[in-house]
């Protein structure tokens, strides 16, 4: 005996969009490998083979910053440029940068192009989207301009100013975009540990990154809101007008540094290979740009491979989790964790909904998020699985190294340079899955659910044991 269900007309997504989103992707990676492949990209006596650059290209469109090569060693300074091309690039998304012509030149975008827009921005809506490009746009150039003219305090005395003007740009959209690609040498910002200006500069980058677009507009119009409508700032009211997405991403990312930089500090304390030879303000400093640095930027100011297993478990988990939606930091991100919980929050107080702050979480959104979180630990599983066989190296750190990769945090515990064919190619599937995965998984969802309306069959139900 069965029932059908009627619904009503649901408008249908386009499939078109995720394949058009993940081969701008692959088109991208195509050209930087092939661009860093030519003779004038890299040294004469280069050992690096054309997997070796596809490896760097994937790593930088997918803003990753894995690399089996010293950078600044194995490319010339035309290959660091179209290194930074391809971070960049990779960083808002090449639709998003093809869209920004159409907006410059003032041509109207087709709506099959909004719709692609829309879900490569994950905006939920199709609304005003030339002025969102726009402004993604805006803010991008702010943050990385900034940061630049702020390192160029640093790098210009100690370079001197064109290579220090160089570095700074370089740096500057690397940690936005959160990459984790450097120029300075092989042990990424390690001599860098003690210098609070450069770590804070970099920090603040990876952070605004990794934020996301929505919460930077968001916080914006709601303070230009505010200040049009009361007369006295207070700080408990501007938040509490906030969208409950912004304010989710911001509990969440400072709980998450912070608690992050609490761990790491209590568990390589005494680390003589890390944090034990630093001064006491030197280990907090570290230990903050470490748990900021697992936001998915991939830079390092200590030794990843000396750290404790225990350190390298716990920061596997923390990039897995990754940034917030929307912005150029990877993972499953830290709305989709915050779902997690309160749905098991929920089913642990026998609540029928999700609750926060006086809002209800749409199902769909919750069904969307434990989707992304079960794939994504599959995907990351597998790719362990496979890694296990084909390297010979400690357990924990393919682990750490697969997180990385997937998460596209880039951070190392020295595996990457000894990585076999076949662990690179690995790396270079789970790099590009972790950078277009969570959208593609989520669209092609959403595609099967939204297919199924008004078709979908309600059998008689039946009860079956679990847990």
């Amino acid at each position: 005996m069965k029932t059908r269900t009627v619904h009503k007309p649901y408008k249908k997504l386009d499939i078109s969009a995720v394949r058009r989103i993940g081969f701008s992707f692959f088109a991208v990676i195509l050209i930087g490998s092939f661009l860093l492949n030519l003779p004038m990209s890299h040294v004469v006596h280069s050992s690096s083979s054309y997997l070796d650059h596809l490896f760097v290209a994937t790593s930088a469109t997918c803003v990753t910053g894995l690399v089996t090569h010293v950078t600044c060693q194995e490319y010339t300074q035309i290959g660091q440029i179209i290194i930074i091309l391809l971070i960049q690039i990779g960083g808002l998304g090449f639709l998003t940068l093809l869209s920004m012509l159409y907006v410059v030149f003032k041509r109207k975008l087709s709506y099959a192009n909004k719709i692609v827009m829309q879900e490569a921005l994950n905006r939920t809506s199709l609304k005003d989207m030339g002025i969102y490009i726009k402004r993604v746009f805006k803010y991008t150039a702010t943050f990385e301009g900034v940061g630049a003219i702020c390192l160029m305090f640093s790098f210009v005395p100690k370079f001197g100013i064109s290579k220090g003007i160089y570095y700074s740009i370089f740096h500057s959209i690397s940690a936005f975009c959160n990459a984790g690609f450097d120029i300075l040498g092989a042990n990424s910002l390690m001599n860098y540990v003690g210098d609070l200006w450069v770590n804070l500069v970099i920090c603040g980058l990876i952070i605004a990154g990794g934020l996301g677009f929505v919460v930077w507009i968001d916080l914006r119009l709601s303070l230009i809101h505010y200040r049009e409508h009361f007369k006295y700032f207070k700080l408990k009211k501007y938040l509490e007008s906030l969208s409950l997405h912004t304010k989710i991403v911001l509990i969440s990312s400072f709980v998450l540094i912070f608690g992050g930089m609490a761990v790491i500090f209590c568990l390589e304390f005494n680390n003589p290979q890390t944090l034990q030879p630093l001064s006491l303000p030197q280990k907090i400093l570290a230990s903050f740009f470490q748990s900021v640095t697992l936001r998915t930027a991939g830079f390092a100011t200590i030794d990843m491979a000396a750290l404790h297993q225990s350190t390298k478990f716990f920061m596997s988990v923390a990039m897995f989790i990754g940034g917030s939606p929307a912005g150029t930091a990877g993972g499953v991100k830290t709305v989709t964790i915050v779902i997690t919980l309160l749905y098991v929050r929920a089913l642990m107080r026998g609540d029928d909904n999700i609750h926060v702050f006086k809002r209800t979480i749409d199902d769909q959104i919750v069904k969307r998020a434990l989707t992304i979180l079960i794939v994504s630990f599959t995907i990351t599983v597998v790719g362990l699985f496979v890694l296990s066989v084909s390297e010979n190296a400690e357990f924990i750190d393919l682990v750490f190294e697969v997180f990385s990769a997937f998460a596209t945090v880039g951070l190392t515990a020295g595996l990457t340079p000894n990585l076999t064919v076949v662990g690179k190619v690995i790396i270079i599937i789970m790099m590009y899955i972790g950078r277009i995965g969570s959208i593609t998984m989520v669209l092609l969802f959403v595609k099967k659910y939204n297919s199924r309306k008004g078709k979908d069959v309600n059998f008689v139900k039946e009860h079956i044991l679990i847990g």
